[in-house]
């Protein structure tokens, strides 16, 4: 059944209002508040973005808003979810029937997920499943959805539509995937967009030209959009008002530039403050601990002044000089190399015909030569199939290389024999992207770190095993209760931990973290990249930092290597190429870095002001 309600009641330029919202889980020990009766609108053609951490509600929120989570264990306690239905006029979204909700959702109020892998079905071409969508909500005949699916693929500016659409997801890359969302989520030209975490784990430049499309929709259609993000910097590029939530509850909303210029909440201080900044550098990030004290009770209160007087006397104390900088550099290349890199190739053959003949190659690493210094941080950035990953995981041998010459302690690895790579597995280790697909879902996480000291016969009993397991555990910021405990029943900072812990139990000198920070909150990721380098200098290890995100980069590297299709772009010292870049293609990923300043928040809104003129 649906409610009306006067139409009186709401400002006739909004298209929802969101109504003191309680949503609960039930797990074994009692209820979970997710959302604790939270009230917001969203206005026509407007973006309002919904910041916060994993945890704080902001995802639950959206998926109530198209009853996704009337179900068990997630349920809608109590509010009144009110949107103008272009068809319907002013309707309670949580009084609606299966059937009604059916026909808002994706027709009236589209959705795009977060990760589009697991939103797509795999065993379905893209074309397909949008051609559906078509078929189901607006009527279309087979051939004219087909037609529309194909309009709607040049749209979001996908390459060779009609090659995409009979392609299945795992074919596409994940900022071609998102792109296929986002056609299927306007098919029906949707009054209102909901983006849940559309560019998280996605490259700069990507990221980049997905804000650009959704801001193209928005003036197109004058679609509404709810966006949700982790960053504040992202947001900075799309919205024009701002909701911080933090453990269910709202506790700052108002426009972008009074909510990124003044903020008034500690926590909203802390996520603006989480973000590496480009135009100084940090011995360590500052992390949302530093702003606030939640008591047992759950209740937030600012830190009072620390040693140094205000949180930014101590983050400006923090600071790392330009002469401190170039003392370090000129140190480092002073020394003999580590690892040495001469013309290194490694390709993939394409095969074809019955016995897959190769027929060409694709070159993942294209003759790169360069050195890594002891005790240095290398910065490897990149695009999506740039050849970062391909080369980091070719240096430690988990790759053989097509041709080239790795040397190691001045000795060519290629040349070891077993023995000799059992012992180079201790020396060199590597931090995966995922933490999740790298740890055994069915064993321990004590188990997952003795297992590698065990076959590499480090320390002489299980029982001394397990003493250092707990040990590398608290110096990861976990503690000897997680012992037993599954990779499941952690968060995704906690795991990513785990993996470092594992790393770091064969005590190695060189260490590879590929994108290990990717797809971490703002917060968390800070947590974790101060970890990093706290450990560098307590383990004295070499680390080669891969990356996308340049500013991440620039925090930890003392140099940084620019590939592009498999080439180094641009090789130098951090600060030199963020200063001066050489190359067009760094220039254009440096630009693309979403920096949340005053001065972008007040170029988008001109432009915007202009637009609407």
């Amino acid at each position: 059944m649906i409610l009306q309600k006067p139409i009186s009641e709401f400002d006739p330029n909004l298209l929802l209002e969101v109504r003191n919202l309680t949503v609960q889980f039930e797990h074994e020990t009692g209820m979970t508040n997710a959302v604790k009766n939270i009230s917001f609108t969203l206005k026509k053609g407007e973006v309002l973005g919904i910041v916060g951490e994993s945890g704080s509600g902001k995802s639950v929120t959206s998926l109530s808003i198209l009853q996704l989570l009337n179900i068990p264990p997630g349920r809608i306690s109590s509010g009144e979810i009110w949107f103008n239905s272009p068809s319907k006029g002013w309707i309670d979204l949580l009084t609606l029937s299966v059937k009604e909700i059916r026909n808002i959702r994706g027709k009236e109020i589209g959705m795009i997920f977060q990760e589009p892998m697991t939103s797509l079905n795999p065993v379905f071409t893209c074309g397909n499943q949008v051609a559906e969508v078509l078929m189901l909500h607006e009527g279309l005949n087979s051939k004219k959805a087909k037609e529309k699916a194909l309009e709607l693929f040049s749209k979001v500016k996908l390459p060779k539509p009609e090659r995409i659409f009979n392609c299945y997801p795992h074919e596409l890359s994940g900022g071609q995937k998102q792109r296929v969302m986002i056609a299927m989520s306007i098919s029906c030209n949707p009054a209102m967009l909901i983006a849940d975490e559309p560019t998280t784990a996605l490259d700069v430049t990507v990221q980049a030209t997905i804000l650009e499309l959704l801001e193209s929709i928005r003036k197109e259609f004058g679609t509404s959009i709810l966006f949700i993000t982790h960053d504040l910097g992202v947001i900075a590029e799309i919205s024009h008002h701002v909701m911080v939530m933090y453990r269910g509850d709202v506790v700052e909303k108002g426009s972008l530039l009074d909510v990124m210029v003044n903020p008034k909440h500690p926590y909203t201080k802390g996520l603006l403050a989480c973000r590496p900044k480009l135009d100084f550098k940090l011995k360590s990030l500052p992390v949302v601990s530093d702003f606030m004290v939640t008591d047992d009770f759950g209740q937030v209160t600012e830190k009072s002044d620390g040693e140094f007087g205000s949180v930014g006397e101590a983050i400006f104390m923090n600071l790392i000089t330009e002469e401190e900088v170039t003392k370090r550099n000129k140190q480092l290349i002073q020394q003999e190399p580590l690892l040495s890199v001469k013309n290194l190739k490694t390709y993939f053959p394409i095969g074809k015909g019955l016995f897959r003949k190769a027929t060409d190659f694709i070159k993942a690493v294209d003759n790169v030569s360069f050195d890594i210094y002891p005790g240095e941080t290398i910065g490897l950035v990149g695009e999506s199939g740039c050849g970062k990953t391909t080369l980091g995981r070719t240096l430690i041998k988990l790759l053989d290389p097509t041709e080239g010459q790795i040397l190691y302690k001045g000795r060519n690895i290629s040349s070891f024999n077993s023995h000799e790579m059992r012992v180079l597995r201790r020396e060199m280790q590597i931090i995966f992207q995922d933490p999740y697909s790298s740890l055994n879902p069915r064993i321990t996480i004590g188990d997952a770190i003795v297992e590698p000291m065990r076959i590499h016969g480090v320390l002489s009993s299980d029982k001394e095993r397990k003493e250092r397991v707990v040990e590398l555990l608290e110096t990861v910021n976990l503690n000897g209760h997680h012992l037993n405990r599954y990779p499941h029943e952690f968060s995704g900072g906690q795991r990513q931990r785990i993996c470092i812990a594992r790393a770091l139990a064969l005590n190695p000198s060189f260490l590879i973290c590929d994108e290990s920070v990717s797809a971490l909150d703002v917060s968390v990721q800070a947590q974790v990249l101060n970890l990093i380098n706290n450990l560098k200098e307590k383990f004295h290890f070499t680390c080669v930092f891969i990356s996308h995100d340049l500013s991440v980069v620039k925090f930890m590297a003392d140099r940084l290597i620019v590939m592009n299709h498999g080439i180094i772009e641009e090789m130098g010292f951090a600060e030199d190429i963020y200063k001066n870049p050489q190359s067009f293609y760094t220039q254009t990923l440096i630009d693309a870095i979403p920096k949340g300043t005053v001065e972008d928040i007040r170029r988008v809104q001109k432009k915007r002001a202009l637009q609407a003129h």
